[in-house]
């Protein structure tokens, strides 16, 4: 068992994130975000839009969103919303009139193959059994681990060059962070080339990172972590 609240508010401030910014990224409004921090989730409208918020916000912080969603379900969950009862379709009399006009011709058939003493099975078209029908599950591919990484200049100014994907990959940013100045980066990997490692400082999905210092580095940054490019 963990506090939801105070494990989300500690991720946002340990990413020096805001409500104003958290608002644009996730979509979803301030003061509900503030109440999944403070734990009161009956400011929500429906325990849906409490998991489904939930889990949003937790992903963008870089954390498990399902770890949340579970630990919801076990202390604040009751019970499951009843879902509203359809009300049944009433055969129509037309179908009805079918379905009596055969079981007659059945019966009439049935008579006269018995007076003839020669019985036969007789299967009226549209009463045979239906064929079973088969329902293939499709296969979802997993999702791949991406990369969130925040960079912010904490201790001074530092020059960086951020590629997608490879070294020859598009660039993201180009540039020099001025202290106080932070970028947030996504994608499957990424290439960065940077002058003053010791002056920033790293988060990466969630956790913060030590980069290496001194001189000019170019490092490559997977979920697992961030190493030197061979």
């Amino acid at each position: 068992m963990f506090e939801i609240g105070n494990s989300l508010r500690e991720a946002r401030l340990r990413q020096g994130l805001d409500f104003p910014e958290l608002e644009q990224g996730t979509k979803i409004r301030g003061k509900y975000l503030r109440a999944l921090e403070d734990e009161q989730f009956d400011v929500l409208p429906a325990q849906t839009y409490v998991k489904g918020f939930l889990r949003s916000y937790a992903e963008y912080l870089g954390l498990d969103g399902q770890l949340y969603v579970d630990e919801y379900n076990s202390r604040f969950v009751v019970g499951e919303e009843e879902p509203q009862s359809r009300p049944r379709r009433s055969a129509s009399p037309a179908r009805g009139v079918q379905v009596q006009s055969r079981v007659v011709l059945l019966t009439l058939l049935v008579i006269v193959a018995w007076t003839r003493g020669e019985p036969q099975q007789v299967t009226p078209v549209g009463l045979g059994s239906p064929k079973a029908t088969t329902h293939q599950t499709p296969v979802v591919p997993a999702a791949k681990p991406s990369v969130r990484l925040l960079v912010k200049a904490s201790r001074g100014p530092c020059w960086l060059q951020v590629h997608k994907t490879s070294a020859t990959g598009p660039i993201l940013f180009q540039g020099t962070l001025d202290q106080g100045q932070k970028q947030l980066f996504t994608a499957r990997k990424l290439w960065i080339t940077l002058d003053r490692p010791e002056n920033l400082v790293t988060v990466l999905n969630g956790r913060t990172r030590l980069l290496p210092v001194g001189g000019v580095k170019t490092l490559i940054v997977t979920p697992r972590g961030i190493r030197p490019a061979v």
